[in-house]
Parts: structure tokens; C-alpha cells; sequence
């Protein structure tokens, strides 16, 4: 038996469960109780900041649009320190900034320290985020990616459930004690959650999946090859439409998704809701999204993802709507279950098609590259929802207008074709 397997505990064995579970499990944890409240929990952080220090809602937006510009930057240098350096240290550096940026908040005394703040946290939420945790699942499955992917991004749906709880810690002991808290807490945690990390199932005699031979690495969908027959370069990658019309189509989604989950507590407030009850809808839409994310994940393994990503940010969009139109607690409900359907079901498939589109030799560095495209077309537009809401005290053009963004992406990623390496 291979010496690493012994120290580490794995056996070749049906009844084990294989290691890249617990990963999965471990991204789903990092997603759900450290990163997910850091986005989702914006909306209570600007609602309490607002009423503060009385700064607009554009203002407000500004910092995450420009971190977005920072995200654009950033992106491909997260993917390449992926590659380079494996996820478990990228994932150790990114949890320490994010907890340095917590307690800086905690700290602010003017929009200036708020947007280098801000900074720190998205730099910290990047680098221990997304980028490192895909490549991490893309590394550990092949024939069960969807379904793993959609599994650990679940995470952040779960992190929906901790909102209330946010919103409770703010109005009881403040904006500052809460953030401040939450830093302290990440620092605690980050040690600990990286020393469990392993970067690539090979470097311990595994294979992915937790298959025993290297012929169970065959896929019975036709649409998916074969584990490592596909392996492009970030060059080559950037040469095919399926990059440019997946990271565009993801960032337009992303777009509508972020927007909106800024926007979304202030917007319910303003009806007269209650920021615990504008918490319980947020709730409500990852919670929703969390079954969702699952069963589009099974789906993703067995069926074409184009068109199932263009029906589930389709459904987002027209969840978007009905937040525009109507303004009752029943159709927030409403808009929070369509909704969590939509973004619930995309997120995972957007994912995974990179896997199955150009392999995982490069995949952190392409998924990085890819984040260039999203973050541009994600720069403007909770800026200008903020904006439109000043100077017309109303959300229903910017929120109509990022469901047209979202029927647009639909349109778009029905165009994909798997791209072919030869011609690349």
C-alpha cells in the first residue's frame, strides 16, 4: 500500500468514503459558515452603514464595484497561484486577508477606510474562495463533477441561513462588533480548515472519483469525455467561443445574482419590512437554492449543460421580475422561491462545463481567467442600481432591466459548443 495512503487513512475498500467527499464537504463548510456571509450578509452591512454614517446607496455600491475591477485583475492571478501552488495554501492566505478585512471594517471612520476595507475583504474572499475550491473539486471528480460542484457551492446557499443571524448580531450589539467578530472567527478557523486539504487525489496513489482502475474513469453521457483525455492551456482556452460565451454568459448571471443581493434588504426595507424579515427572504431563496444546486448537479452529469443553463437563468430572471413589479411580503416569498431556483441551478453547471470543456491540467488558471470578462460586465451595474434608486427613489428600472440581462445570458450560452483541442 502506498505510504501516503497508510498516513493518511485511506484503504481501497467499497465501504470508504472517499476522500474527495470530504472535501466537497469541506467546501461546502468554507462557503457556507466563512465565505457566503460575506456576500450575502452585504445588504445588512449597508443597511447598518447607511444608517451610520448616511451614505448613498451609489456610494455604497461603489466599493463592490470596485473591488469587481479589482476581482477582474486579480482573477487569472488567483487561477495561475492555484496551479502553481495547489489550493491549500492559496485557500490559507486568502482566509488570513479576509479575516485582516473584517477587522478593518470594524475600524472605519469614512468611505475612504470603508472602500480600502472592502478591498481587503474581496482579496481575501478570492483568494480562500472560489477559484481554489473549483479547482479543488475539478481535481478530485471527473465523472460526478457536476454533482460534486453543486454539492460544496452549496455552501453558499447554506450561508444564506446565517443572514438572519447577521442581521440579529447587528442590531444587537452593532455593526462593528459583528464584523470585528466575524474576523476573529476566520482567523480561528483558517489553520485548522487548510491543514485537512489535499490538493490532487494522484499524489496519494487515488484516482478521481474514487475509482480502483484508471478504465472506470469512463462516462456514459456522450456529451462528457473521458477523465484527462482533454487538457487545453489558458491560451489555448482563450482561443475557443465556449470561453468567451461561458464567462460571459456566467458574469451576466452573476451580474443580475450580485446586483440584487446587494440591493435586495434595502429594497424590502424600504416597503416597510422589518431587517429580520428582509433577512428571513434572503434566507429563503438560498435555501431554496441549496435542493436546487443538487439536482442540477445530478442533471449537469447526465444531460448537455447549455440548455439547462439557459432554462435555470431564464427562471432567475423571471424571479427577478416579479421583485421588480410587486412589493408584497407574499410575492417577495414568491420572487425569493423562483429565484433561488434560477441562480441555485446555473452556479454549479457554469462550473463544471470548464471542467468538461478543457480538462484540469489548467483549470484553476483558465476559471481565472475567465473571471476577467465577469467582473467587467459586473463593474457598472450595482453602482447604477444604486444610482437609479437615488435620483428616482425606486428599484423597477434597474431590477427589470438585470432580468433582461438574465434572459440575454440564456440566449447566449444556447450558442456553446464543446471546443475542439486540434483546432485550438
Amino acid at each position: 500500500m502506498h505510504q501516503a495512503e497508510i498516513a493518511l487513512g485511506y484503504i481501497r475498500h467499497p465501504s470508504r468514503i472517499f476522500y474527495g467527499w470530504k472535501l466537497v464537504g469541506l467546501s461546502l463548510f468554507l462557503f457556507g459558515v466563512v465565505l457566503a456571509p460575506t456576500f450575502l450578509g452585504l445588504g445588512t452591512f449597508f443597511v447598518a452603514l447607511e444608517r451610520h454614517f448616511g451614505w448613498s446607496r451609489a456610494a455604497l455600491s461603489g466599493a463592490f464595484s470596485l473591488s469587481r475591477v479589482e476581482g477582474a485583475l486579480l482573477g487569472p492571478i488567483e487561477g495561475y497561484m492555484t496551479d502553481l501552488m495547489g489550493a491549500r495554501r492559496v485557500i490559507l492566505i486568502g482566509l488570513l486577508i479576509l479575516g485582516v478585512g473584517l477587522v478593518a471594517l470594524a475600524f472605519i471612520r469614512n468611505l475612504i477606510d470603508f472602500y480600502v476595507a472592502f478591498l481587503i475583504i474581496f482579496t481575501g474572499a478570492g483568494l480562500g474562495g472560489f477559484i481554489p475550491l473549483m479547482s479543488l473539486i475539478n481535481n478530485w471528480f471527473t465523472r460526478r463533477r457536476a454533482l460534486a460542484t453543486a454539492i460544496g457551492m452549496s455552501g453558499n446557499s447554506v450561508g444564506g441561513l446565517i443572514v438572519p443571524i447577521l442581521a440579529l448580531s447587528i442590531t444587537s450589539f452593532g455593526w462593528q462588533n459583528t464584523a470585528f467578530s466575524l474576523g476573529i472567527i476566520i482567523f480561528a478557523l483558517a489553520f485548522p480548515i487548510t491543514k485537512v486539504i489535499k490538493n490532487r487525489p494522484e499524489e496519494y496513489g487515488l484516482l478521481p472519483d474514487g475509482d480502483l482502475e484508471p478504465e472506470q474513469s469512463t462516462e456514459n453521457n456522450a456529451d462528457i469525455e473521458p477523465a484527462d483525455t482533454v487538457n487545453f492551456t489558458m491560451m489555448q482556452a482563450l482561443k475557443t467561443w465556449a470561453f468567451w460565451t461561458i464567462a460571459i454568459t456566467h458574469g451576466l448571471g452573476a451580474t443580475a445574482f450580485v446586483t440584487i443581493t446587494i440591493h435586495v434588504i434595502p429594497a424590502l426595507t424600504d416597503t416597510g419590512m422589518s431587517l429580520q424579515m428582509a433577512s428571513t427572504v434572503v434566507a429563503t431563496y438560498t435555501t431554496t437554492a441549496v435542493v436546487v444546486q443538487v439536482f442540477s448537479g445530478y442533471l449537469g452529469d447526465r444531460f448537455s449543460k447549455p440548455p439547462l443553463i439557459a432554462m435555470f437563468i431564464t427562471i432567475q430572471g423571471f424571479g427577478i421580475l416579479i421583485l421588480a413589479i410587486w412589493s408584497s411580503l407574499p410575492m417577495a416569498f414568491l420572487f425569493a422561491f423562483i429565484f433561488g431556483i434560477g441562480f441555485g441551478g446555473r452556479v454549479p453547471l457554469l462550473v463544471s462545463i470548464r471542467g468538461e470543456y478543457f480538462g484540469k491540467k489548467a483549470f484553476g488558471t483558465i476559471l481565472g481567467m475567465s473571471q476577467v470578462p465577469m467582473n467587467i460586465i459586473m463593474v457598472a451595474a450595482p453602482v447604477l442600481a444604486g444610482r437609479l434608486y437615488d435620483t428616482q427613489g425606486s428599484y423597477l428600472v434597474p431590477f427589470v432591466g438585470l432580468s433582461v440581462v438574465c434572459f440575454a445570458g440564456a440566449i447566449l450560452i444556447l450558442t456553446t459548443r464543446r471546443p475542439n483541442l486540434t483546432n485550438s
